[in-house]
């Protein structure tokens, strides 16, 4: 599987977790990208 495919794949549930423990729409845009630069 490649990075795109994990990205595609699993964005929306990693989002709507990290959006649900900070409620912060900036922070968990920030810190979904921040955890797909890291798997990369």
């Amino acid at each position: 599987m490649d990075m795109e495919e994990l990205y595609d794949r699993y964005f929306t549930a990693v989002y709507k977790y990290l959006f649900s423990v900070s409620r912060d729409k900036h922070i968990a845009e920030e810190l979904t990208q921040e955890t797909f630069f890291k798997a990369l």
